[in-house]
């Protein structure tokens, strides 16, 4: 690799970096407009005030992390739904790409699509592949942020949501 190629390289990871928000626990969610694999589009502001939100980011549907993930929450999602929280997962993919891979993996809940990348930019999690990078989003109902999973165990997905809402005070679903 030559010097200059070496350099345009380093610069454009630091662009990069320099573009991703940094989120911390206590800062507002960002709020988004996204289409769902079941046709509807979802708000974070629709769901202010009434409940929890669990945006589980993953990189790419159909490869096989993220069908790892996507089938621990079909099978498990009963352990996330005793709270009173929303849960989808979110990537860069188009609706239509989502929605194939929400249907081959049994998915009861809906995935989101970001195909501008204007989401996953102000959550940060835009990587220099410019996919998602599997990170995990806990919003409580005022809209703050309450946890955030950088270490996501695809397989144990559902079971760690659960664990963490718990952990957080989620309220149960009467």
């Amino acid at each position: 690799m030559g010097f200059l190629t070496l350099v345009g390289f380093v610069s454009s990871i630091a662009t990069a970096s320099s573009m991703a928000a940094e989120l911390h626990v206590g800062d507002t969610a960002p709020d988004f407009a996204l289409q769902a694999s079941d046709g509807q589009t979802y708000r974070l502001a629709d769901l202010r005030n009434k409940e929890s939100v669990v945006l589980a980011w993953f990189p790419k549907a159909f490869t096989r992390g993220c069908t790892v993930e996507c089938k621990s929450l079909a099978k498990n999602g009963h352990l996330i739904k005793k709270y009173r929280a929303s849960y989808f997962m979110v990537s860069t993919d188009p609706p239509e790409a989502n929605k194939g891979f929400a249907a081959e993996t049994q998915a009861d809940f809906p995935l989101l699509s970001d195909p501008t990348k204007e989401t996953a930019k102000a959550y940060g999690v835009l990587n220099l592949f410019r996919m998602a990078s599997r990170y995990t989003f806990y919003i409580g109902p005022d809209g703050k942020i309450r946890a955030i999973d950088k270490a996501v165990n695809p397989a144990t997905s559902a079971e760690d949501m659960a664990a963490m809402l718990g952990k957080l005070g989620t309220p149960l679903r009467q």
